[in-house]
């Protein structure tokens, strides 16, 4: 869940798994039967054709999330491999009313630390155009973090900046100071760093290069 490491509330039910396909070239194609992406992300052709679970809002509980199945071309590579599958969170299911996430924010780079620790550089609409509010804020984390721990098993602990900046709260509520849990196993094997170089810069010794929100985003 996408929480502090000492929340151990539950803010999604997963329900259903649905399926949808991604095409690398083709444009989708909308469904009553399944949900698909607003855009397409772009894709390196070379890489391998996984089914990805993307974590968006469930149309049956809004204050929920529901996993969704999308078969994308995925690197191998754990940095490019989140880059990957939080540009397709960001891109957003055709129905916009499942969004989690505003559509004009952008992912600006991702950084993996030894740790584990995953650092998702955001611009400024993911906080200026998430709608202040509890519920909204943490199921914007919460569909962030989902979505890592279900593609991405080297990443066990979230950090979101905007900017590369770290700011306080998301948009008023949800504590941006602290480091989320993605793999929660994984994750009891190694405390929280208290010396993580994200205050007032980015990390400039990655393990990858660069690259590269109460209610729901409006629309």
């Amino acid at each position: 869940m996408g929480r502090a490491e000492d929340d151990t509330s539950t803010a999604f039910s997963a329900s259903s798994e649905q399926v949808a396909t991604f095409p690398l070239t083709d444009s989708f194609v909308s469904s009553t039967k399944r949900r698909e992406l607003a855009q397409t992300v772009v894709q390196n052709p070379s890489d391998p054709v996984v089914k990805a679970r993307m974590f968006w809002a469930s149309g049956e509980d809004e204050s929920s999330l529901a996993p969704l199945a999308v078969q994308l071309g995925l690197s191998s590579d754990p940095v490019l491999r989140a880059k990957q599958v939080i540009n397709t969170l960001l891109a957003g299911p055709v129905d916009s009313d499942l969004r989690t996430l505003p559509p004009d924010a952008a992912l600006l780079a991702f950084y993996l630390l030894p740790d584990g620790t995953g650092i998702a550089d955001f611009s400024e609409p993911l906080a200026t155009s998430t709608p202040s509010g509890i519920l909204s804020e943490q199921l914007a984390v919460d569909s962030i973090a989902r979505t890592l721990e279900a593609n991405v098993p080297q990443v066990k602990r979230l950090k979101i900046l905007i900017h590369g900046q770290e700011v306080e709260t998301l948009a008023g509520h949800v504590d941006l100071t602290q480091l989320f849990i993605v793999n929660s196993k994984a994750a009891q094997g190694g405390a929280i760093s208290a010396t993580l170089p994200i205050r007032g810069a980015m990390p400039t010794t990655p393990s990858s290069a660069n690259s590269a929100p109460a209610k729901r985003p409006q629309r």
